[in-house]
């Protein structure tokens, strides 16, 4: 007689939790490869900071010799980390507004009934949305290097390390903003009260000096508690085969707290699954 899901989850469970892992975090990924525009769409808005805004400031922007870099440099070039972030920022937005989707189609609530701990299920959603995330970075680093973006390839390794671990923390991020944007309606709106102020109010386009220097010290103060600003900062020092331990800190911490936030969310005794529950009853 075959057993139930639930007594083989309880009979393997590193091996049931792996075939979730590959399963959800396969949808992901499958579903991007299945929309051959998807990996062009998301690299046109970076691109197009890239080269539009890269070359209309590049004689107005000057950066001085800051670490990690050793002589000065293009604009461009230290736009380049910034870009890579928004990447990972606008792909967690994007995990999110599929999350919001599959919970009013009523995925999400099918998921989280499986014989697994709910952690680990949203652990997978956040891996293959961070899979998703690494693979477009990668992408607009090899495009950005063809545009005359220089770093060292042997400390790509790294540098892909700390992409990853920025990509989790926005993507722990919009998993915890899924909780809250009950409606596809709403999430418009949120995208624009999170993505615009995380982006513009870090060192992605400028540096931290020139706000305090040009006396913005609330906008200065602002963007040094941003977390967005410490993933650019990981990253830009990861790129040159530097670590930035104190920005590391931060994200990481974030990324544990987003997603410890996100998990309570998805309670069944509180947050959008009891709030899926009580709709379905009626209430």
């Amino acid at each position: 007689m075959p057993q139930s899901p639930l007594k083989q989850a309880m009979a393997h469970p590193v091996t049931h939790r792996m075939r979730a892992l590959r399963a959800v975090a396969g949808r992901e990924i499958g579903k991007f490869f299945q929309q051959p525009g998807r990996m062009l769409s998301s690299l046109v808005r970076p691109l197009l900071w890239f080269l539009v805004f890269a070359a209309g400031f590049q004689n107005i922007f000057g950066v001085a010799i800051i670490a990690p870099y050793q002589t000065y440099i293009e604009y461009k070039v230290y736009m380049a980390p910034g870009l890579l972030a928004m990447i990972a920022l606008f792909n967690g937005m994007q995990s999110s507004l599929a999350m919001v989707y599959d919970r009013e189609m009523g995925v999400m609530l099918l998921l989280l009934t499986a014989p697994l701990p709910r952690g680990w299920l949203l652990a997978c959603k956040l891996l293959g949305g961070m899979l998703l995330s690494l693979l477009q970075m990668l992408a607009f680093l090899l495009v950005a290097s063809g545009f005359g973006v220089t770093f060292a390839w042997q400390d790509l390794p790294g540098a892909l390390a700390v992409m990853a671990l920025a990509a989790l923390m926005l993507g722990a991020l919009g998993l915890l903003l899924s909780v809250h944007v009950r409606q596809l309606e709403n999430f418009a709106g949120t995208m624009n009260f999170v993505i615009f102020p995380m982006f513009f109010i870090s060192s992605a386009l400028y540096p931290l000096w020139k706000l305090e220097e040009s006396g913005a010290t609330i906008v200065y103060q602002l963007a040094r508690a941003n977390p967005f600003t410490h993933a650019v900062e990981a990253i830009r020092f990861a790129l040159y085969g530097q670590a930035q331990w104190s920005s590391l800190a931060v994200v990481a911490g974030c990324a544990a707290l987003f997603f410890t936030l996100a998990l309570r969310g998805y309670d069944p005794q509180r947050g959008v699954a009891r709030a899926a529950r009580d709709l379905r009853a009626g209430r």
